[in-house]
C-alpha cells in the first residue's frame, strides 16, 4: 500500500512539472500571437496604389503605418507595427527623431520594417533628408538659386519630339546656337528633383492632367508632351484624341498616352473668365465678364491636376485702357481700371474652384506670370532680344509683379488649396531663352517675339517645379508621421 501511494505522489508531481514545462514554453508564443491580432495585418499581399491620393488623406489612429518602398517598379508594401511591439531599435529611431529642433517630422522609408523571426523588429535605412525641417525641400525656396550649366540637357530635342509648335521651334527655325538649352536651375539650399518621364507618367496613370490659359501656359504644355514622350516606349499610342495637329489657331487638345490610360490637355482661356458681346451703342462690341467663368470651365472640372494662368492678355491696349470694356451682368462699366479688372476676374475663379472643385480627387496649380525681356520697346513698336546669349546674373529687384501679388493673396483665402507655382523670377534670369526673330521659319528681324519661350528651354524648368510639387505630394503616401 505504501508502495502504491508513492507511485501515485511521484505521478502527480510529474503531472505539475510537465504542466508547469508547457505553460512557460507556449504560453508566450500565444500571447504574441494575440497580441499581433490585434494589429492591422497588410501583408505583402494587401492591395496598395502607390499614387492614390486618398492612401495620404487617410488619418493615422492607434498604429504607426510604414511604407516599404520597392524598386523602380514602384512596388510596394504596407505593414502596421504597434507602438508597444516594436523592438528597442526603435529607440534609435526616437533619439533619431527627437535630436532635431522640429515639431512634425516625415522620414521616408527605404525598407524599412523588417522582422527578424523573433517577434521583434528591426529597423532600416532611414533617410534623415527626409526630415521636414528648416533646410527640407518641403520648406526650402526654390526661387532662390541660380542657373548653371549642365551637359546632360536638353532632356529632348525638336528631333525627338514632335509636339513643337512653330512659334516655339527656335531650332527648326534656324536659331543656331543651342546654349539656352543647357541650363538647369539650381536652388540655393536644397535639391529639387530632376525631370523623370517614367516616374511623372506613373505618377499620372489613369488621371487628367490639364493645363488651362494663354499661350504661355500652351508654351508650357507642349513642354510637358515633350518632356513625356520621352518615357513611352511606343510613340503610336501618344496621339490627339481626335487628331487635331497643334498650331496656334485651335485652343483645345487632348493627347492620349494609351498605355498608361491618361490624358494631357490644353484648354485656351485667356483670361479665365468670359469672353462675350453686348451692345454699346449702335453697334455690338467684344467685352470680358469678370463676373462670370469662361464659357469652357466644364470641360476642366473632373481633372486631377489643374495648372492655371492668366497674365498675358491683360497687358493688351483693350484690358489697360479699360474703357466699356469690362461687364459685369448687364452693365458693361463705363471705365475700370486693369488692377481692379484683374482682382474681380482671379475672384471669380476662385469662387469658381471653390464651388465646383473636389480637393480628394484634384490638386490645383496657379502658375505665376512669366516675364518678357523686351528692350528699346515693345512686341509692335520694335522690341527686341536677339542679343541676349546667357542669363543675366541678377535681377534689379525681385520678380514678383502686382498680378501675381493678387493671385498669391486671392488663393490664400480660398477654402479648396491651390499650389501657386511661382516662375516669374527664375524666369526673369533668362532673356536669351525667348525666340526673338526665330519664332518663324520666315524670319522677320523687325518682329521678335521676347514673351513666349523656345522649346527645349525654359518651360520644361516650369514642368521641373511641377512634377517636384507632385513628387512630394506622391511621397506623402510613402512616409511615416511622427509626432
Amino acid at each position: 500500500m505504501f508502495a502504491m501511494k508513492s507511485i501515485g505522489v511521484s505521478f502527480s508531481l510529474l503531472t505539475i512539472v510537465f504542466s508547469a514545462f508547457f505553460v512557460l514554453i507556449f504560453l508566450p508564443f500565444w500571447v504574441s500571437n494575440s497580441t499581433h491580432q490585434t494589429t492591422t495585418d497588410l501583408g505583402s499581399n494587401a492591395p496598395f496604389s502607390d499614387f492614390n491620393c486618398s492612401s495620404c488623406e487617410n488619418p493615422v489612429n492607434n498604429s504607426t503605418h510604414f511604407e516599404k518602398v520597392g524598386n523602380s517598379s514602384r512596388s510596394a508594401e504596407l505593414l502596421s507595427v504597434d507602438h508597444g511591439n516594436v523592438s528597442s531599435s526603435s529607440n534609435s529611431f526616437d533619439s533619431l527623431v527627437n535630436s532635431s529642433n522640429v515639431s512634425s517630422y516625415s522620414v521616408e522609408l527605404d525598407y524599412v520594417i523588417t522582422p527578424r523571426g523573433d517577434d521583434s523588429t528591426e529597423l532600416k535605412s532611414v533617410d534623415i533628408n527626409s526630415l521636414e525641417g528648416k533646410n527640407n525641400a518641403l520648406e526650402c525656396d526654390i526661387t532662390k538659386g541660380k542657373w548653371v550649366i549642365d551637359e546632360s540637357y536638353p532632356l529632348y530635342s525638336n528631333s525627338t519630339c514632335p509636339f513643337i509648335d512653330e512659334g516655339f521651334n527656335c531650332e527648326g527655325n534656324g536659331r543656331l546656337d543651342r546654349s539656352y538649352m543647357k541650363w538647369r536651375w539650381q536652388p540655393e539650399n536644397c535639391v529639387i528633383h530632376r525631370f523623370n518621364a517614367s516616374r511623372m507618367l506613373e505618377l499620372i496613370r489613369g488621371k487628367r492632367l490639364v493645363f488651362v490659359g494663354d499661350s504661355l501656359n500652351r508654351n508650357q504644355w507642349e513642354s510637358m508632351l515633350c518632356l513625356l514622350i520621352g518615357g513611352v516606349v511606343d510613340r503610336t499610342k501618344v496621339y490627339e484624341a481626335h487628331g487635331r495637329k497643334i498650331t496656334k489657331e485651335r485652343g483645345d487638345y487632348c493627347f492620349k498616352f494609351e498605355d498608361y490610360k491618361c490624358t494631357v490637355e490644353f484648354y485656351v482661356s485667356h483670361y479665365l473668365v468670359h469672353e462675350s458681346k453686348a451692345r454699346i451703342g449702335n453697334k455690338r462690341k467684344p467685352t470680358l465678364r469678370i463676373d462670370t467663368i469662361d464659357k469652357g470651365s466644364s470641360r476642366w472640372r473632373g481633372a486631377d491636376i489643374l495648372v492655371f494662368n492668366t497674365a498675358h492678355w491683360w497687358s493688351h491696349s483693350k484690358t489697360k485702357a479699360g474703357v466699356n470694356y469690362y461687364q459685369e451682368g448687364n452693365q458693361v462699366i463705363p471705365r475700370l481700371d486693369v488692377t481692379e479688372a484683374f482682382r474681380r476676374a482671379i475672384s471669380t475663379w476662385a469662387g469658381w474652384v471653390d464651388k465646383y472643385i473636389n480637393p480628394h480627387k484634384t490638386q490645383i496649380f496657379f502658375r505665376s506670370s512669366a516675364p518678357s525681356h523686351f528692350s528699346g520697346g515693345q512686341w509692335n513698336t520694335g522690341g527686341h532680344c536677339r542679343e541676349a546669349s546667357n542669363p543675366i546674373n541678377q535681377t534689379s529687384s525681385f520678380y514678383f509683379s502686382e498680378k501675381n501679388m493678387i493671385v498669391e493673396k486671392i488663393i490664400n483665402k480660398m477654402r479648396i488649396p491651390v499650389t501657386l507655382l511661382n516662375i516669374s523670377k527664375i524666369s526673369s534670369y533668362r532673356p536669351d531663352a525667348h525666340p526673338s526673330i526665330y519664332g518663324r521659319r520666315s524670319l522677320d528681324p523687325g518682329v521678335e517675339d521676347c514673351s513666349h519661350w523656345c522649346l527645349p528651354g525654359v518651360p520644361d524648368t516650369w514642368n521641373q517645379l511641377l512634377y517636384h510639387h507632385l513628387q512630394l505630394r506622391a511621397k506623402k503616401s510613402s512616409i511615416i508621421r511622427y509626432r
